[in-house]
């Protein structure tokens, strides 16, 4: 395995330092400014060099629609954490499409929720209901369209300011939405998974909870996340899901 990845953010530099202990590289680094020292740096997917067989995105929804279909039509299989891009109908098919002429394929990280192997072993039966409901104190949401909704800076009590589709969720919240994201397409689906937002001012971090209904039963998960030590915004979980997802492809047994 010869691996490459998108991005040199917090998370993208978490990656890079992870596939380097493990000694798999990387062999470059997709960016649009400069690379950490040490790494080769690329602007584009032609530029990469020979012998690259895994990219690994690291870079947000605008890394993934740049990069993403041209590794999967050369044949470089993927992975991203930018699960909320595919709510995008289009850039969703263009990556299918990619993927099928370039006989690859585009794996899903985790990102910074648990349970999607109990939400994937339920749909397999018949799932009712999937319900994600996403929390953070409210100066999490500054920036994004909570502050349409909410004065978050008074609020005394939890209060929530979305409702609806994990897809709304998705595209109205590019930079918050990547959890809702990875429910919707490990049960339910984007349209029929219910999302929920929430500014609670006494949340000691950011929470993630799925509640699933169906055949199998019933269950209710709940996370609470930390960030990255150089980045607040940034979910360690997830930018540990990658180089999890790395590992399981390199594995001979894999769970």
């Amino acid at each position: 395995m010869r691996v490459a990845v998108i991005g040199a953010g917090s998370i993208g530099r978490w990656v890079i330092a992870g596939l380097a202990r493990d000694g798999i590289g990387p062999a470059a680094v997709i960016v649009r400014g400069g690379a950490p020292e040490g790494q080769h740096a690329v602007r584009s997917v032609a530029a990469l060099p020979p012998g690259i067989t895994l990219l690994v995105d690291c870079a947000g929804h605008s890394g993934l629609a740049a990069h993403g279909p041209a590794a999967l039509a050369a044949g470089i299989d993927v992975i991203t954490l930018s699960l909320g891009a595919l709510a995008d109908d289009g850039l969703a098919r263009a990556l299918a499409e990619a993927a099928e002429a370039g006989g690859a394929r585009l794996h899903l990280a985790s990102g910074a929720i648990g349970a999607l192997d109990a939400l994937r072993a339920g749909a397999a039966g018949g799932l009712h209901r999937v319900c994600y409901t996403g929390r953070k104190p409210p100066s999490g949401w500054a920036g994004s369209p909570a502050e349409a909704v909410l004065d978050l800076s008074s609020l005394t009590a939890p209060a929530v300011h979305f409702e609806g589709s994990a897809r709304e969720a998705a595209l109205r919240y590019p930079k918050n939405a990547n959890v809702a994201a990875a429910v919707a397409l490990a049960g339910l689906g984007f349209d029929d998974t219910q999302a929920r937002l929430v500014a609670d001012p006494g949340a000691a971090g950011n929470i993630h909870e799925i509640e699933a209904e169906g055949a199998f039963g019933s269950f209710r998960f709940q996370i609470t996340g930390a960030s990255l030590p150089e980045n607040p915004r940034s979910s360690a979980l997830a930018a540990m899901s990658a180089l999890a997802e790395i590992r399981r492809l390199r594995a001979r047994v894999t769970t």
